[in-house]
């Protein structure tokens, strides 16, 4: 939020790159970070150098160095060090300030849904010589990632490929509760879960890819609101996408598999259905 004002206020005086450059010494680099809300030491001086600059009113100088102040505060997630990948540390910023998240997935759960034998068997599956400590450390991150689902402010939005569900992740026991608790989350108020099922055939998601919709509350200043962020997450980093027709495009993608998708009774069906199978192979075969 506060690399967007600078850079809208820069602009909306006319101010080149260059120009705030020298105001505050330093290189376009450094700018282009801090304008793109990446990591920089920031310092009111600064703050209050380019305001002057590019005129800015003493309530929007003033919103601006709280917002510094702001940057400088730990989140809880922090303790957790390098438990949490630099590439994520923004997103469990953003995602501790949404309003509503939309989450589309094709072959995994979400974390925000997943439970903690889930959880801990897809950390060992990618970090096989892990100590146990480290894996329950993870774990407890994401359970407490989870506390946002009993904010009835907040709103989770969880659409998924039926493939999501038959993936046998801990094997069928574990897979048959993680089901279950998909379940019980489908049913909270501030909850929705629709499957897309395997019969829909060819549909656009499976062209999209997974990503996560993040939405804000409303600021009593407009132009303080902060825009939508989809977060889609690679192997080894990931995108923040929050450009007008990126955010439009990644809409119509979200309406065009909400229109694929089972309502959510006959989800929570499908998802019994299937958590059944997962309980009748997790049964000894008898000779």
């Amino acid at each position: 939020m506060l690399g967007r004002q600078l850079r809208q206020l820069r602009e909306a005086a006319g101010v080149s790159v260059a120009e705030g450059c020298r105001a505050i010494e330093v290189s376009a680099q450094t700018m282009w970070r801090l304008e793109g809300g990446q990591s920089v030491k920031l310092k009111d001086i600064y703050i209050r150098a380019l305001c002057a600059l590019y005129g800015a009113s003493d309530d929007d100088t003033a919103a601006l160095l709280g917002l510094v102040a702001e940057t400088k505060r730990s989140g809880w997630w922090h303790s957790y060090g390098a438990m949490v990948p630099a590439h994520f540390d923004l997103y469990m910023g953003l995602e501790e300030a949404a309003k509503r998240i939309t989450s589309f997935q094709c072959n995994l759960l979400p974390g925000l849904v997943q439970t903690a034998d889930y959880r801990r068997a897809m950390v060992w599956t990618v970090h096989p010589q892990m100590t146990t400590a480290e894996v329950e450390r993870r774990v407890e991150l994401m359970v407490k990632r989870q506390h946002r689902l009993a904010d009835s402010e907040f709103a989770l939005n969880v659409l998924l490929s039926e493939a999501a569900l038959h993936h046998h992740v801990g094997g069928p026991a574990v897979m048959a509760e993680q089901l279950a608790h998909l379940m019980g989350i489908s049913r909270r108020q501030n909850a929705s879960v629709r499957v897309i099922p395997r019969s829909v055939g060819s549909w656009a998601g499976l062209q999209v890819g997974h990503f996560v919709l993040l939405e804000f509350p409303l600021h009593r200043e407009t132009k303080w609101t902060e825009p939508p962020v989809v977060y889609v997450e690679g192997y080894t980093g990931a995108l923040y996408l929050d450009r007008d027709n990126e955010i439009q495009q990644y809409r119509a993608a979200i309406a065009e598999i909400t229109r694929v998708a089972l309502d959510e009774s006959d989800t929570r069906d499908l998802v019994t259905e299937i958590a059944r199978e997962m309980r009748r192979e997790q049964r000894p075969v008898r000779s």
